[in-house]
């Protein structure tokens, strides 16, 4: 992948989801370039509400439209929910598909969650669906880890469904080979093309191996992966 100095800006990131809000407004199709996208949303709710079924709060990190948040609904009604993300278009389509789901307050805040300004031992459920994978070098993700840490009540969860890359190069360039012929059969050549140019220009992923030990290194208790799938992975923390 490009080298970290040569990825998309921030403004670079944001520009493009602000003109992306309707494809991923659709609970069905707005993930179709992400493997499993479906079957994660579902496994990292459910299991979300089986460790907590009491949750009151929720953040969600790089909201985009709401999606994950609307799912979370789905299994516990009536949360306080937070959403966090770049795009101030995502956003407002987050809180116009959201607030009839919840009797609470749904609180918006247009940031990057590197900068965003969040209570301590403050949520019961944190969800970074497709988000973390935009940070860039070792101390941006200790950084964020250890904000999602301190945000979190003790015994919350915190449950990431996004991009990783394998330790091995030689091996993660075969589990890209085999991604995109995924998208290739997925719509076409260009179709492939086009997605793994954005991934190479925006995207900086890290290794489910890196980011569970980063997990327990900057606190929690326990960790654990839930599910991958060539490029795509779930996993997850109790704080």
């Amino acid at each position: 992948m490009n080298p970290l100095e040569n990825k998309s800006s921030i403004e670079e990131i944001r520009v493009r989801f602000d003109n992306d809000v309707e494809r991923f407004s659709n609970l069905e199709t707005g993930q179709i370039s992400t493997l499993d996208a479906n079957f994660s949303l579902e496994l990292i709710t459910e299991s979300a509400r089986r460790m907590n079924p009491k949750a009151k709060t929720l953040l969600d990190v790089g909201c985009g439209a709401g999606n994950y948040t609307l799912k979370m609904l789905g299994k516990i009604p009536n949360l306080e929910c937070t959403l966090v993300d770049l795009s101030q278009a995502m956003i407002s389509r987050a809180v116009e598909r959201i607030s009839p789901h919840t009797s609470k307050k749904v609180k918006a805040i247009k940031s990057d969650i590197r900068e965003a300004n969040l209570a301590h031992n403050c949520f019961d459920i944190v969800l970074a669906g497709a988000v973390l994978h935009h940070l860039r070098d070792d101390e941006d993700w200790k950084n964020v880890f250890e904000k999602l840490y301190a945000i979190l009540k003790p015994g919350g969860c915190l449950m990431i469904c996004d991009m990783v890359v394998q330790n091995d190069e030689i091996v993660t360039k075969y589990v890209w080979e085999l991604y995109g012929q995924y998208l290739e059969n997925l719509k076409d050549k260009e179709y492939r093309e086009k997605v793994l140019a954005y991934v190479e220009k925006e995207d900086s992923p890290r290794s489910i191996i890196y980011q569970l030990e980063l997990i327990k290194e900057v606190g929690f208790t326990k960790v654990d992966i839930l599910h991958k799938n060539l490029n795509f992975a779930v996993i997850m923390g109790i704080k």
